[in-house]
């Protein structure tokens, strides 16, 4: 009887070979077909979202960005799609009715570097949204200039989440984050020899020193408009080194405001001025909210004096956790405020402006 002829060694049959290999081609050609309309799936979503946000702010701003309608184009393997917003369901109109947050903490902690065990903040959740304008008080210690830092996007929390203008620190370059936030400090370096024009015109490029090239008639013209609109028109010449504290303030304002940002930090902006100068720039900060939209404010303060009547929300910091935050009229009350300060404290407010003394 005739033997079936054996295989060489190493040499596997051929029919197993070409089943596997079958086997794979049709795993294959499902599995990116699966990946294809997932792919589909996807960019039906976007389109949906994007219909929403047109139909809802066609001339709004979103996040720093226009939003108008437009022809959305997006394709697949075999597949291409052009879709015009011209219809869209009410539902999806009413799930973008609420502003996207500019500014969104959540259980956010901060510990001390030194030692990583002193808590600096603590059970953070902050939202801040397009057109609010916020006041930031505490005792002093309570994680006021932390908390200012986060949302600054020069520092990473510890534990929790922070998005900024829609970009979760930690996913996302932090200095072109930064260049969409207008920040005012008495701590920032600036040449005092400069004018206060030249001082404005830095903040287009976000350098301590002015780069001539880069400004245009168009920057240039900006950085007047601006001065005049914190009533600083008159000083556009004038050395910065020559001018007062709060003429000071409103130059650095106004620089602040060159990159047009959605979210302006105002870190104790009112340090050291004398009445005059307090009053001048409370006018100008309230000229600023009415002028501005979309611009979302937080201003770290000691003082509920120094608050512009356009103050819409307040946010009370103590030992690093937050006492309470919402609207200004909920918040900035006398048992808040003494629980706060950790002493009696009596709080009213007469034509939009608020006052405080203490209740002893």
């Amino acid at each position: 009887m005739q033997s079936e002829p054996s295989w060489p060694a190493g040499r596997p049959p051929l029919e197993p070979f070409f089943l596997r290999l079958a086997a794979w081609s049709v795993f294959s050609g499902i599995t990116a077909r699966i990946l294809r309309w997932r792919r589909l799936a996807r960019l039906a979503r976007l389109a949906r979202e994007e219909y929403a946000l047109s139909a809802a702010g066609a001339s709004g701003r979103v996040l720093g960005r226009p939003t108008r309608p437009r022809a959305l184009i997006f394709s697949t393997t075999g597949m291409r799609f052009r879709r015009y917003p011209a219809h869209v369901p009410q539902a999806a109109v009413d799930e973008v009715q609420e502003p996207r947050a500019v500014v969104a903490l959540t259980d956010v902690a901060v510990y001390r570097r030194t030692t990583g065990q002193e808590i600096v903040l603590d059970g953070i959740n902050w939202t801040v949204r397009p057109g609010e304008h916020w006041a930031l008080l505490g005792p002093n210690g309570a994680g006021k200039t932390t908390l200012l830092r986060l949302i600054g996007a020069v520092m990473y929390p510890t534990t929790g989440t922070v998005e900024v203008l829609n970009h979760r620190l930690g996913r996302v370059d932090m200095r072109e984050l930064r260049a969409r936030i207008g920040l005012v400090s008495a701590a920032q370096k600036v040449p005092l020899d400069a004018s206060a024009h030249t001082i404005v015109l830095t903040g287009a490029t976000g350098t301590v020193q002015p780069l001539w090239g880069m400004y245009d008639t168009a920057t240039r013209e900006r950085a007047h408009a601006l001065l005049a609109e914190l009533g600083c028109k008159e000083l556009a010449e004038r050395r910065f080194g020559d001018c007062s504290g709060g003429q000071r303030a409103r130059i650095l304002i106004s620089r602040a405001l060159m990159a047009d940002p959605s979210l302006l930090l105002l870190d104790e902006p009112f340090n050291a001025l004398d009445l005059p100068s307090r009053e001048d720039l409370v006018d100008a900060l309230h000229r600023l909210a009415a002028d501005w939209a979309d611009l979302a404010t937080v201003t770290v303060t000691h003082h509920v004096e120094e608050l512009p009547p356009s103050t819409t929300h307040a946010f009370l910091l103590r030992e690093g956790r937050r006492l309470a935050s919402g609207p200004v009229d909920h918040v900035l009350t006398p048992d808040n405020m003494s629980s706060c300060f950790g002493r009696p404290v009596h709080v009213a407010c007469h034509d939009g402006r608020w006052y405080a003394r203490s209740g002893r």
